[in-house]
């Protein structure tokens, strides 16, 4: 289409500025569906993975040939770089299957010349996969320009391939290939820009490698966040395996203590809390990553209180009240131990006659309440204040919810000295994305 209002340049800058933009463009809108991110993120490919990236890109590219043709849009051409770009990501066949797809409506308006070229630029772009190490292809970018001096001095000095230069060639070479074929043949038997001066002939090689190296630099992009995502799983997942796994060692030493000291006299009753202790570990060494029914925590609570009323004796008295509603709700695994160890390491311990553990559940929408209380000492608002900093049981519980729910669960204590200390749970309903990430 010749240019109306423009000069012969200017109107290529154009071109090379909307093709670049066309390319951009539809590179950001696929990253954007999670079938493509997935395919990009893993290297192995299955058949099916390559053929969907093949039919992704070659569609549109296609319908660009299409409208080049029919509206003289030579913007919206993107056989060669969408051809090659195809083959480096996705291997020799993948990126002819593209080739092949667009050369259908040039070979239609009978440029002959389209399918051996795009085919071949398909094959070239595979080939150089097989030869190139995978991570310097997504390393490509279109700020490869601003070190290409230092790479060819590099280069040159070390006697080393440097991959970057590689890549930045093969579009070149094909350009160059493709200007060749189509002043030979003319521009009816396979397409290409006519560059007017040698300056427009540079920025046309130019544009070529920035087609293929920027929708690299999105992709690499969306890998790069995925990644991060990954990781930052990981180190949630780390970090609620290092809360759910601490244990207080009084409690440990001083129920073996007593378990020595039942040897002789209570044999029956040491076994049984060795029973008990067994099951209280066994439950701890469970992955963290792990969540369990109500009804499951409060048997692992009382697994560990009846540890405690036989070391205690009768003063220590357990009393469960939980909706039937709610035994079914799951919660983090081993939330509520650390609560009723605090009741009776700081609550009950130190008073004289003893005292009672109460247990409550409630339901709510969207969640749960759960509520653990003693009749113990109670606490002074000095400790009430520093009660979520100091220690491991309340601080644990409190910061293993904030990691694994956020703000949607709250952790709250009431207390008073000389009558008790009462802590109230706010147990969201879990969803499967946080299920499978805690």
């Amino acid at each position: 289409m010749e240019p109306r209002f423009l000069p012969p340049e200017q109107f290529l800058l154009t071109t090379l500025v909307f093709k670049l933009a066309v390319m951009a463009g539809l590179a950001t809108m696929l990253v954007r569906f999670r079938r493509f991110r997935h395919i990009l993120i893993f290297e192995r490919r299955a058949f099916t993975d390559r053929l969907i990236l093949s039919l992704a890109l070659g569609a549109p590219l296609t319908l660009g040939v299409a409208s080049r043709i029919l509206l003289r849009y030579d913007a919206a051409d993107l056989t060669l770089e969408g051809a090659f770009l195809v083959g480096l990501i996705a291997g020799p066949y993948s990126g002819a299957i593209v080739g092949a797809l667009t050369a259908v409506p040039a070979l239609i308006a009978g440029e002959w010349g389209a399918l051996p070229f795009a085919v071949g630029c398909g094959f070239a772009g595979g080939g150089l996969r097989e030869l190139c190490p995978k991570e310097a292809i997504w390393h490509f970018s279109p700020f490869v320009f601003s070190a290409l001096p230092r790479r060819i001095w590099h280069m040159a000095r070390r006697l080393q391939v440097d991959w970057q230069i590689i890549l930045v060639l093969a579009p070149i070479a094909l350009e160059l290939l493709r200007q060749a074929i189509g002043l030979r043949f003319g521009p009816n038997r396979l397409f290409y820009l006519s560059a007017p001066s040698a300056t427009s002939f540079v920025l046309v090689l130019i544009g070529t490698v920035l087609c293929v190296a920027t929708p690299i630099k999105i992709w690499n992009n969306a890998r790069i966040e995925h990644r991060l995502q990954e990781q930052e799983k990981l180190l949630l997942a780390a970090k609620i395996s290092a809360l759910a796994s601490q244990i207080n060692p009084h409690f440990l030493f001083n129920t073996l203590t007593s378990i020595s000291s039942l040897i002789r006299s209570q044999p029956e009753t040491a076994r049984m809390v060795v029973h008990r202790l067994s099951a209280l570990l066994r439950r701890r060494l469970r992955d963290p990553n792990h969540f369990v029914t109500l009804r499951e925590e409060l048997e692992a609570a009382h697994e560990y209180l009846d540890i405690e009323v036989i070391r205690f004796g009768p003063q220590l008295r357990v009393r469960t009240n939980v909706d039937a509603n709610t035994l079914d709700v799951l919660v983090p695994s081993m939330i509520l131990q650390p609560l009723v160890e605090n009741c009776v390491k700081h609550g009950l311990s130190r008073k004289v006659g003893g005292g009672t553990i109460t247990i409550r559940a409630e339901r709510y929408a969207g969640g749960a309440v759960i509520e653990v209380t003693d009749d113990g000492l109670g606490m002074t608002d000095e400790r009430r204040e520093t009660a979520f900093s100091d220690g491991i049981g309340l601080s644990n519980v409190n910061e293993r919810l904030r990691v694994i729910y956020g703000a949607r669960s709250a952790v709250s204590v009431s207390t008073e000295l000389g009558r008790g200390t009462s802590v109230r749970l706010e147990i969201p309903d879990i969803v499967a994305e946080e299920r499978a990430s805690a």
